[in-house]
């Protein structure tokens, strides 16, 4: 009996031993990264501040005619203010074309009244798939081009096929029925479209409009939200924007382009069947789709991240709706990375498989149950005494401050660059909440992501229900 007991320990023992190598091999990699990723990105932006007044005047008279795309669906709270925001921007060449995608409130009307568009009758050629058009609207605001098309529902990815069905010009942006770029965003972000004729996508920069003021899509009034909930999601978008993208940037293998902001090259989407409308993680869908097509195909393409196109988008105010966020984001995760399992330790597609890819699976979507079982492990180990519990617990704050450095670097990074102004308030309260979300909302959000994955089966083409603040924007 005795034997079998210490045949068990001695198997407990080393088991976990082989665990806690893993572990340690996998937060090494995880830091390791991330400090690359900070470092390298808060190493650009100030190169970029440095050459800002060049790069202006290299662009001031280069422009590239484009469609901005604007899905909506039961948005009349933020519709207005969005579409009128777009028309401040300082850029010559470009429409606006919004898409009410079978909304019951009266989005569509808040759009026609506000600008006073009239009903025409436009067919429109479906290149792509979606829901049939119900009707067209159009009209010229301050010499912009602005378009209506309502539709029957069919979810947010069949609303931008439309849009990119209805769009005049080679190049189109998708944004948000909640979001408001900033003056010089389209000049940002075809930057990278003037420098390479080969660029086939551009992802903008998408920061939280929560606690700001906006006048004429200039930045009036700058600080951490009131609520906990989106000021900790600042602190992780300058983390994930700053960090992981402009990283990514550095050898074509950025895999997303936020569905708030980016830009593509019309052509190419259309010839790799545009959104896809059977998944909830649309945008990272499309990009990964791309970089699929244009490698099968042989085709010389980039797709870049400009740092300093800048879109200002609604945060959940509460743990509900983020969880929900959450939840969606990781869903879409796991159907883009499997319908692209291909990808996978493929030498065709270089970095894009062999790093991006493999940080998407292992840091990104397998992450959570990785996570769960480091804490089951964690429970074996104090259960047959096997654990050092001072140096456990040691290890693990030395790991969250490792993290809350981490984010508040690419924070203050971000600030210093865009030379906004903080109150000493809003410092202590980034200093306090980076250490809560690591030590408790990254926990929570692991679980919600872990539910996502294993309890993932596939949902009908549908619009999430969030409620909306009206955005603090003048014109």
């Amino acid at each position: 009996m005795m034997t079998t007991t210490v045949t068990a320990a001695s198997f407990v023992q080393g088991f976990l031993y082989f665990v806690g190598v893993f572990f340690v091999l996998y937060l090494i990699g995880y830091s390791t990264f991330l400090f690359l990723s900070v470092t390298v990105g808060s190493s650009i932006l100030y190169r970029r501040k440095r050459e800002a007044h060049y790069q202006n005047q290299l662009m001031v008279d280069c422009y590239v005619p484009i469609s901005i795309i604007m899905p909506a669906h039961n948005e009349n709270v933020t519709v207005e203010s969005s579409v009128r925001s777009l028309l401040t921007l300082d850029y010559s060449l470009y429409e606006i074309v919004v898409v009410d995608d079978g909304s019951t409130d009266d989005t569509a009307q808040v759009v026609i009244d506000a600008f006073g568009l009239r009903a025409i009758d436009r067919p429109i050629r479906l290149q792509i798939p979606c829901e049939p058009q119900q009707g067209v609207w159009v009209g010229r605001v301050q010499g912009v081009p602005i378009t209506l098309i309502t539709k029957e529902n069919g979810g947010k990815a069949d609303a931008l096929n439309m849009g990119i069905n209805a769009a005049q010009y080679p190049y189109f942006i998708c944004i948000d029925a909640d979001s408001v770029l900033q003056y010089d965003s389209l000049r940002e972000i075809v930057a990278p479209v003037i420098e390479r004729e080969n660029v086939v996508a551009v992802g903008g920069l998408v920061r939280l409009s929560n606690g700001i003021k906006i006048k004429d899509g200039r930045l009036t009034h700058y600080s951490l939200p009131k609520k906990i909930i989106p000021a900790m999601q600042v602190l992780e978008y300058d983390r994930s924007f700053l960090s992981a993208r402009i990283l990514f940037d550095q050898f074509n293998g950025n895999l997303i382009i936020s569905g708030a902001f980016g830009m593509f090259r019309k052509d190419y989407v259309v010839a790799c069947g545009g959104y896809d409308r059977d998944t909830v993680g649309e945008d990272m869908e499309l990009v990964t789709k791309l970089h699929v097509f244009c490698r099968t195909n042989g085709e010389d393409y980039l797709i870049k991240y400009a740092p300093d196109a800048i879109c200002w988008s609604q945060a959940p105010d509460n743990l509900r709706d983020r969880v929900k966020q959450r939840r969606r984001w990781h869903t879409g995760l796991f159907e883009s990375m499997t319908k692209h399992w291909r990808i996978f330790a493929n030498l065709r597609f270089g970095l894009v498989s062999f790093f991006s890819y493999t940080y998407f699976l292992v840091y990104e979507l397998l992450s959570p149950l990785i996570e769960l079982f480091g804490l089951v492990t964690v429970a074996i180990a104090v259960a047959f005494d096997f654990i050092n519990v001072p140096f456990m617990i040691m290890f693990f704050v030395i790991y969250a401050v490792f993290g809350a450095v981490m984010s508040l670097t690419a924070f203050f990074s971000r600030v210093q660059t865009r030379d906004l102004k903080l109150s000493a308030g809003d410092v202590a309260r980034a200093l306090l909440l980076s250490i809560f979300e690591v030590t408790v909302l990254r926990f929570i959000l692991a679980i919600t992501r872990m539910i996502a994955l294993v309890g993932y089966r596939r949902k009908e083409r549908r619009w999430e229900k969030v409620e909306r603040q009206k955005i603090d924007a003048e014109n």
